[in-house]
């Protein structure tokens, strides 16, 4: 006789496996999503990296680290210790990249990257150039042979600095000092590049030439204390390519005036004025104007 209680069982136990599976499926979504959420999660860096870049020279100065904060505790003699090595910040190592070759406080230091590790004290800094990148703050493995350079540097007094900061500043045309600073101390290192032979060198090579960047010879010539004849021949040739161009006319009118031909500077500052109005530029009519009083003087 043939029974069908089988069969009703049998659909009862696919069923109940499909609701099994179904149940398996939707929990590891859930955990899946959980995870993916966990994941996700993202919170502030209690040091948190910065990279500064400054067009310094012919090239840039960039720096890499991070920027712990004081957070109430006493940090130079405490948490940083005097007459230790530090990484100078936190994490990764501090990474300091010269475009060019330079001298940093006096030494010579070619192109390239390296990590910055200092050696904080009361009153007197040292810092080293590193050439290994990946040391951080495994100060116990730090080799000597590795430093390419090594200087010291005077610490100073300063107002509260919460966080690390490291700044550039003083940009001149060759010069640049990097400055440090953390609670109540600051410490500043030079960094000089020694462009002018290049520059020199380019201006001999490109004056002749078509291109003939008078304007640009001129105003190095005259922002580095050069022979102020040749520039103001150069700034003269440079006008007669663009008569209107008032920008010129001023560098012609600071040569005079530098030249000690304050006639010829009034002269030329006059023109500038003129033309400068003609463009509706206030600010090279303020500065003109400024020179003029200069040279009346």
């Amino acid at each position: 006789m043939y029974n069908c209680q089988p069969k009703t069982q049998n659909k009862n136990y696919m069923s109940l496996n499909k609701i099994k599976l179904l149940s398996a499926f939707i929990i590891s979504i859930v955990l899946g999503n959980a995870n993916v959420n966990a994941q996700q999660l993202k919170v502030p860096a209690p040091s948190p990296a910065q990279t500064i870049k400054q067009a310094f020279a012919l090239s840039e100065l960039v720096i890499d680290y991070s920027r712990p904060s004081v957070k109430g505790r006493t940090i130079f003699g405490d948490v940083v210790p005097f007459g230790k090595i530090w990484r100078t910040g936190a994490n990764g190592s501090t990474k300091i990249t010269f475009g060019e070759d330079v001298k940093v406080e006096g030494m010579a230091v070619a192109a390239g990257t390296y990590a910055l590790y200092s050696i904080p004290n009361a009153d007197v800094w040292e810092f080293m150039l590193y050439k290994d990148l990946n040391l951080a703050g495994n100060v116990a493995d730090y080799k000597q042979e590795n430093e390419v350079a090594r200087f010291k540097a005077k610490s100073s007094s300063a107002p509260k600095t919460e966080t690390f900061t490291i700044t550039v500043g003083d940009v001149t045309s060759t010069t640049a000092n990097v400055e440090l600073a953390w609670d109540q101390t600051k410490v500043t290192f030079s960094v000089v590049a020694d462009i002018d032979s290049k520059i020199m060198k380019t201006i001999d090579n490109t004056i002749v030439k078509d291109s003939r960047p008078y304007f640009q010879a001129a105003s190095y010539y005259y922002d580095n204390n050069k022979d102020l004849k040749l520039a103001l021949d150069w700034t003269n040739k440079a006008i007669a390519q663009n008569p209107k161009a008032f920008w010129i006319v001023l560098l012609k009118a600071k040569i005079q005036l530098k030249s000690n031909d304050k006639k010829g500077a009034i002269e030329s500052a006059n023109q500038v004025v003129a033309l400068a109005k003609e463009e509706k530029n206030d600010d090279y009519v303020k500065m003109a104007e400024k020179l003029i009083v200069e040279a009346k003087k």
